[in-house]
């Protein structure tokens, strides 16, 4: 089983740092910046030898270029982004598969968020790394795409198994949670869901990583019954100030 660390950097992102402890590999996900990145995973003994990027924005890129300078590691992102990421080594599509030592992850296109966003999925660690496509109770901003591509996108990820956990790329859960209980106010199990993420943050601890199973359960993007309505609640929440 890979070993997986939280590091929360700028003010509400998360690089996600996976370990292999038999062949010693060490993968950091979307760096969003060096320092930190490079600071936790000395810390734990762990040598980066790969990124995944799931996206070009820059607080998931931000990092590259320093990480891959201290440690000589390959970089592997979308190939339709491979313009917008310019310290990609390896350019990476749908049904292509990366490697953390013998884990293998699938590479699934998830556009939407931008055009070419690619999400990474561990079927033996039940673990998908989602960039900012899948959140807690909620999903990216429309920012490069459309309603009808994340509506297909809610689509591919509800099918992974109920167990796997969802590695997302921000703290968003709260705020995505005082939208998602007025979109679905009928919705008892997202109710209890929103009590403990209250809580949790109340104590200062993270959301994240969240389950397939608990998004379709309380995600109101995920539970969409149509691509008009994931339309309507996507530009209701993006107006959503409770």
């Amino acid at each position: 089983m890979i070993e997986i660390a939280r590091i929360p950097v700028l003010s509400d992102n998360y690089v996600w740092l996976a370990h292999d402890p038999d062949s010693g590999e060490t993968v950091a996900v979307d760096p969003a910046v060096a320092e930190p990145v490079l600071t936790e995973a000395k810390t734990r003994g762990w040598m980066i030898t790969q990124i995944w990027n799931t996206h070009w924005h820059p607080d998931h890129t931000g990092g590259n270029a320093e990480i891959k300078a201290a440690t000589g590691c390959l970089i592997t992102g979308p190939a339709a982004e491979a313009d917008r990421i310019p310290t990609l080594d390896r350019q990476v599509r749908e049904g292509d598969s990366v490697s953390l030592g013998k884990a293998t992850a699938s590479v699934i296109e998830v556009p939407a968020h931008t055009s070419g966003h690619i999400a990474y999925y561990l079927p033996a660690e039940s673990a998908a790394f989602v960039g900012d496509t899948l959140f807690a109770m909620g999903c990216g901003r429309l920012f490069e795409g459309t309603a009808d591509q994340m509506f297909a996108n809610m689509r591919k990820l509800e099918a992974l198994p109920d167990d796997t956990a969802v590695y997302c790329a921000h703290e968003y859960t709260q705020s995505n949670g005082r939208y998602a209980v007025v979109a679905e106010p009928d919705n008892d199990a997202l109710a209890r869901r929103m009590a403990d993420v209250d809580a949790a943050r109340a104590r200062g601890e993270p959301t994240v990583p969240t389950t397939i199973g608990l998004e379709r359960a309380t995600n109101p993007f995920m539970r969409a019954a149509s691509v008009a309505q994931l339309a309507e609640r996507r530009a209701a929440k993006d107006v959503f100030r409770g």
